[in-house]
């Protein structure tokens, strides 16, 4: 494992770390908490080839604190955790190593709620669940909600409702032009939220084949060839909703769009002082923070927890626009950028939680399948 200092001092920024390992399956994994003040800690399961096991633990940790971070802003009573299984997932994923992953999360009793991430999939969590009651992203057969791209459109739609607000007086997009760079899922249903709204819009994306599924339901989208003639386009809002880190420098100077607002991950190629959200606020831009607006997802998986129900997962998704709000409002107020303040919101609202500072397990709710009784008590939802 690690052998810096550096590394291992890290590890202390968080909650707790658990390493994991089945003999019988291969399996190897580690499950990290940055923190659970908010409530059990939920995020999502990552099935990757990391070149070391150094390298597996520095994305654990990493992602736990963003999920932290994530959680908390959008409103979630949840902490942040993040898990990651080291290893090929065409050639190694098998289903009595995903039951072997579902005990080691079981062993947790509830302080650790998984999900699907980059190498999961809904029918990965299905096989999770036979061996823990804490699993969600399930198909709807298994009690779960299934796809979770319905929620983050609707989510990142309303971040940018409320960002038209604070920079047009008006939470509409109603005769406004929006650039989407990324028409997959997400893209595809935050197209039809735009159009019900009045907004044109223009798309791009490198597969043809995704363009021309969205054009023949949505003809009157137009379509450019590139992320770089959409970005330096007459847009009024620039929607990334494709891989990361897709507010390059350049990217940022070229664009005349006065709103970024989109569902990809990790936007920001440079963060913190003298990083890519100070020079979109230098030129004017407002930047709705992805992990706010694209919390939809995360949030639709959390009400799992207390049996899926769609309108009620919709009505705190919804909240995504007073909580976008408030991020824009709070980074004008203390002269900040956007990021920062979501930043800051979210860590006053770790901080605020009670005294304990961690979430334990509760009464026993009775086992599953091949697996133990263990104490639990229902994880809160977003109130």
């Amino acid at each position: 494992m690690p052998g810096s200092t550096e590394r291992n001092a890290s590890w202390f920024t968080h909650e707790q770390v658990v390493f994991c390992h089945d003999r019988p399956t291969g399996l190897r994994a580690i499950i990290s908490l940055y923190s659970t003040a908010l409530g059990p800690g939920l995020g999502g399961t990552r099935f990757y080839p990391y070149a070391s096991p150094d390298e597996a633990l520095g994305d654990a940790l990493r992602l736990s604190r963003a999920m932290a971070y994530k959680n908390a802003v959008a409103g979630l009573d949840h902490g942040g955790g993040k898990a990651v299984i080291i290893g090929d997932p065409l050639t190694d994923k098998t289903p009595a190593l995903l039951r072997a992953y579902g005990r080691f999360v079981e062993s947790l009793g509830g302080r650790y709620v998984t999900a699907c991430d980059v190498g999961t999939y809904v029918a990965d969590m299905d096989v999770v669940s036979e061996t823990t009651r804490f699993a969600t992203g399930r198909s709807e057969a298994r009690g779960g909600a299934g796809d979770s791209s319905v929620l983050t459109a609707y989510g990142v739609y309303e971040g940018m409702r409320a960002s038209a607000g604070h920079v047009w007086g008006e939470p509409t997009l109603r005769g406004r032009t929006v650039g989407i760079a990324g028409v997959g899922k997400v893209g595809r249903l935050l197209t039809r939220h735009l159009l019900d709204d009045g907004a044109s819009v223009v798309v791009t994306d490198v597969r043809q084949e995704a363009l021309a599924a969205l054009v023949a339901d949505h003809p009157q989208v137009t379509v450019v060839s590139s992320v770089e003639e959409l970005a330096s386009g007459d847009v009024d809002v620039y929607a990334p909703c494709a891989l990361g880190g897709a507010l390059d420098a350049a990217t940022v100077e070229r664009l005349r769009a006065r709103i970024v607002c989109g569902a990809a991950n990790n936007q920001l190629v440079t963060e913190g002082p003298g990083g890519t959200a100070e020079r979109l606020r230098e030129r004017g831009v407002t930047y709705a923070p992805d992990f706010l607006v694209n919390a939809g997802g995360v949030i639709q998986v959390s009400d799992e927890l207390d049996g899926f129900d769609f309108e009620r997962a919709r009505g705190r998704t919804a909240g995504i626009f007073e909580a976008t709000k408030r991020v824009l409002r709070t980074a004008d107020e203390r002269g900040i950028t956007s990021a920062e303040a979501a930043n800051q919101l979210a860590e006053e609202r770790m901080a605020s939680a009670s005294p304990g500072g961690m979430w334990l397990p509760g009464p026993s709710r009775g086992p599953v399948a091949g697996v133990a009784g263990v104490g639990y008590a229902e994880p809160p939802g977003l109130r």
